[in-house]
């Protein structure tokens, strides 16, 4: 099967390629994850893992797991907290300011329920808005996107698209309210 470097949208039986790079990322988050590296040398690995360049601004505290980095972008001043997973074959990309807390999963993936096809693999992609927020061990599914400045709550499950400038929470998240925008412009610093 030939694959190009973003599958979105495919269905996947088997790939040689993808193997070989699921694999390879395998084996560069091993070596993330063991003992201590520098900001830069996470994002070295990072560099590695998805085949681009990786702002320094972007942060990434490891353990970190990824099973294929070719189709995930960080913006710049993102950030992504301890033990987060991104499931990445349909694609990831995480915008200017975002920050993702500790233990989120980004799931690009999944599988038919039919059980005849169910060893298919099935993907769409994740985008995770600029300044967007995801509280502790929240849950992203496959084609979600996370609008600008949204806020998602600790431990929700998000299955639809977040609006911009909108909080959620719960299992499935729902629109809570608009976030608060109260910060007068003289205490912004840039």
């Amino acid at each position: 099967m030939t694959m190009s470097a973003t599958p979105t949208g495919k269905d996947y039986v088997g790939s040689d390629e993808l193997y070989v790079n699921v694999q390879k990322t395998m084996r560069l988050c091993a070596e993330m994850n063991t003992g201590y590296h520098t900001e830069a040398e996470v994002r070295n690995y990072l560099s590695q893992i998805t085949d681009s360049e990786v702002d320094e601004t972007v942060r990434v505290f490891p353990p970190f797991n990824i099973n294929y980095g070719l189709t995930t972008r960080f913006g710049r001043d993102s950030f992504v907290n301890f033990g987060c997973t991104f499931l990445a074959i349909g694609g990831i990309t995480i915008e200017e300011g975002a920050f993702i807390g500790p233990h989120c999963v980004l799931a690009t993936e999944y599988h038919p329920e039919d059980p005849v096809r169910r060893h298919s693999l099935l993907t769409k992609p994740i985008t995770i808005g600029r300044n967007a927020w995801l509280g502790a061990d929240v849950k992203v599914l496959a084609g979600v996107t996370i609008g600008e400045n949204a806020i998602v709550a600790a431990g929700s499950v998000v299955t639809k698209d977040v609006p911009p400038d909108m909080v959620v929470a719960g299992s499935p998240a729902k629109v809570i309210r608009p976030i608060k925008k109260d910060t007068p412009a003289s205490d912004v610093k840039d």
